[in-house]
């Protein structure tokens, strides 16, 4: 784990992207903007009054040296960004200007305009709210409607690997996805893979049949989710339905399927058809398989943004700063 985030550091360092943070109020928000400015992994901006940033800095014993400090309700950028989001969401720009004042909305409208490459929250910040301001000034990427969630997996060995790193999707926010949310997660995921993990991604959509070796509803919203997928995008490195075995082992997977697969036996990304069974997988892989799992991350958006948890640390927010800036244009 620490090589991976250590790589994507090493990416960002230097190149002048800028972060920001939306709740600078909190002690571990202004902790980690100073060590993020210090190992210049990137310009960070931390949102709120100048009282509450300058008290958490106090708290946390650091200056606020080379980083930017902006309050939404006083910001120079207020009116621009008002007018903007009014003319996006058809608004009176009253109402708009109190949406926009919101520091995770502020935020949000900071990555749309580029004024900031993305956007950390969530330590104070609920994260159905965290998402709400993704959409609403960030938007979905093309065709997605969906927002999603993953977590980098490494795990100690495997395939004859040292820290071997999956994607498990989606782990934390879609509790009973349709099949058009679950095609929805499967291509956002294979656009995550695409920029974190240095192979081509290849995805597979897991069930409990291979290939219709078992027939029930639950199966069959797995194979309309993949055949959604073969409409929208036909060359997508995506396949299924496939039991996790013949997802990962190439040997069950030459047994089960009767017909080529680019995916099966060799998947690096695992689409979960629910949240009950992703949230299980990933603690399971974790605590049984000594794996490392990093997350869970924000995906769908049409720039990167990533939610935090409520108990997030100052690595936490430096390790999900790292991620988001692997998956920007810049890098």
């Amino acid at each position: 784990m620490a090589d991976l985030i250590t790589q994507f550091m090493t990416a960002a360092r230097g190149r002048g992207c800028t972060l920001v943070l939306p709740e600078g109020g909190d002690v571990r928000v202004v902790a980690a903007a100073r060590r993020i400015a210090d190992k210049q992994i990137a310009v960070p901006i931390v949102l709120g009054t100048a009282e509450e940033i300058n008290a958490a800095a106090e708290v946390a014993g650091v200056t606020l040296d080379g980083v930017r400090t902006i309050d939404p309700e006083r910001a120079e950028q207020l009116e621009t960004y008002t007018a903007a989001y009014a003319a996006d969401r058809g608004l009176k720009e009253g109402v708009a200007k109190r949406m926009v004042a919101r520091p995770v909305v502020f935020g949000g409208m900071m990555v749309k305009r580029g004024d900031a490459d993305t956007m950390v929250a969530g330590v104070r910040t609920a994260t159905a709210n965290v998402i709400q301001a993704g959409a609403l000034t960030v938007g979905y990427g093309p065709g997605i409607t969906t927002a999603s969630s993953f977590f980098l997996m490494i795990l100690p060995k495997f395939r004859g690997r040292e820290s071997c790193a999956l994607i498990f999707a989606d782990c934390a926010v879609n509790i009973a996805p349709t099949a058009e949310q679950l095609a929805d997660i499967a291509l956002a995921s294979a656009a995550s893979a695409a920029k974190l993990l240095g192979e081509p991604p290849r995805v597979a959509m897991l069930s409990f049949s291979t290939q219709g070796s078992a027939a029930h509803e639950r199966v069959e919203l797995v194979t309309k989710a993949m055949e959604i997928v073969r409409q929208r995008a036909p060359d997508a490195p995506i396949d299924g339905e496939f039991q996790a075995d013949s997802a990962l082992v190439p040997q069950v997977a030459a047994k089960k399927l009767k017909r080529p697969s680019d995916v099966a036996g060799n998947a690096n990304v695992l689409v979960f058809p629910d949240l009950n069974s992703g949230n299980i997988g990933y603690k399971l892989t974790q605590y049984l398989a000594g794996a490392r799992a990093i997350g869970p991350f924000l995906q769908g958006f049409a720039k990167p943004i990533s939610d935090l948890s409520r108990g997030a640390s100052v690595d936490d927010i430096i390790a999900t700063t790292a991620v988001c800036l692997a998956q920007t244009e810049e890098l």
